[in-house]
């Protein structure tokens, strides 16, 4: 991939991403506020907390795969996606630890859930847009 179509894939990326995650959040609120059960707040941060999860990792791992556009041999790029790769599950389990220990409380399983997996959907989306164009 050259490096003006890599940059505009991860930014496509990081924007539907975006668009997910608030939509997520957005429809986690009005579900908890109209029956009650939750507070649409947590609801609603807890959606925010599980899609941004998969948004700053995968920006983590777009940074360590961006330094490999230079390179040509076919094993060294590999190493490089596999680097950024690990890097992106370890940042994702990372700060969904951080949320699981610091929002314990109010957190809402559910709602995290639906933030990370529509998050984690969206990014494997643009990679496959990228062959389209």
């Amino acid at each position: 991939m050259e490096n003006i179509k890599t940059a505009q894939v991860y930014k496509q990326m990081v924007k539907w991403q975006l668009i997910a995650t608030i939509s997520v959040a957005v429809l986690a609120f009005v579900l908890a506020e109209s029956t009650g059960a939750v507070s649409g707040k947590h609801a609603a941060i807890s959606a925010l907390a599980g899609g941004m999860s998969a948004v700053l990792g995968g920006l983590a791992g777009a940074l360590i795969a961006k330094s490999g556009d230079k390179k040509n041999n076919a094993g060294a790029i590999l190493i490089t996606m596999l680097k950024a790769e690990a890097v992106k599950i370890f940042i994702i389990a990372l700060l969904l630890f951080l949320t699981f220990k610091l929002y314990n409380e109010h957190l809402v399983p559910i709602a995290l859930i639906l933030g990370l997996a529509a998050s984690a959907i969206l990014s494997g989306a643009a990679f496959f847009g990228l062959d389209k164009k």
